[in-house]
């Protein structure tokens, strides 16, 4: 038998996936899992921080409840950013809202205006009205998110039913953390308009070269209701970086309008 802050130690060691399932295990187990010991543990170093920047204080009783809470999203940085931990590892995830990226005459009332009460977790989000450039851009430094980890970073989106000149020509994607970039391209449309898309002549040229060049990428369904696209994945590693992420489109100057941002988020891979 051994005292139930060793076994708190030893379980504060492994993950919350762990943690939880050692809670089973026995009675002893189960209060040694419940101990401020492990979930102290488990919060990431900083927490401190964050429940310091919360827009909505937090209340709880034991480190444990404050983890499980942090697992869902809470608002941060005077509502600008979105904050939540990865529930079985414990890795951060953040999203930047549109108001905190950098869109190419985002301030311009002729090209994009920002518009409340949607369906967001933030207060605002920018919408296109048109454009021929399409640039958006946001930063994050490693020493924010989690050490060691895979990292994805994702454009939230919506595409309006009065869209146009959006999947004209591909985006760029790229991704760079210090001197290394990684590029990729993707067509932003809507799944269900590739139909539309085949019944209008116009368009059959077009498709056709996209599926014989590459596997078209588009954007992907949320649980939230919005849409997301992969911009491209990185590796935090312990040395402290800035993460450029970007979309651009600006081959053509083809007028487009009709998209809905909401933000980056940049959460860790599976």
């Amino acid at each position: 038998m051994l005292p139930q802050d060793c076994v708190s130690t030893i379980i504060s060691l492994t993950s919350p996936r762990d943690a939880c399932r050692s809670s089973v295990v026995s009675s002893i187990f189960r209060s040694a899992t419940e101990s401020d010991i492990v979930w102290e543990r488990f919060l990431p170093s900083d927490y401190g921080d964050i429940v310091s920047r919360l827009v909505t204080p937090l209340n709880y009783s034991s480190k444990k409840e404050l983890y499980l809470r942090l697992c869902h999203p809470v608002l941060i940085d005077g509502g600008n950013k979105s904050f939540m931990l990865e529930k079985s590892s414990g890795r951060k995830s953040f999203v930047l809202s549109a108001r905190e990226l950098s869109i190419t005459w985002g301030d311009e009332p002729l090209y994009w205006c920002w518009i409340t009460g949607t369906e967001s977790r933030f207060l605002e989000v920018a919408v296109l009205r048109t454009t021929s450039w399409l640039e958006i851009q946001g930063k994050i430094r490693t020493l924010l998110i989690s050490p060691k980890t895979t990292y994805g970073a994702y454009l939230i989106l919506k595409i309006l039913d009065q869209a146009y000149g959006l999947d004209s020509v591909p985006s760029e994607m790229s991704i760079q953390v210090g001197n290394q970039v990684s590029t990729s391209t993707a067509y932003i449309r809507r799944q269900d308009s590739k139909e539309e898309c085949q019944n209008n002549m116009n368009h059959i040229e077009v498709l056709e070269t996209r599926f014989i060049e590459e596997i078209e990428r588009i954007p992907s369904e949320r649980e939230d209701g919005w849409m997301e696209i992969e911009l491209g994945e990185f590796f935090s590693g312990e040395d402290d970086e800035e993460v450029k992420m970007s979309l651009m489109e600006v081959k053509g100057y083809q007028l487009k309008g009709g998209l809905v941002i909401e933000g980056i988020e940049v959460r860790p891979k599976l």
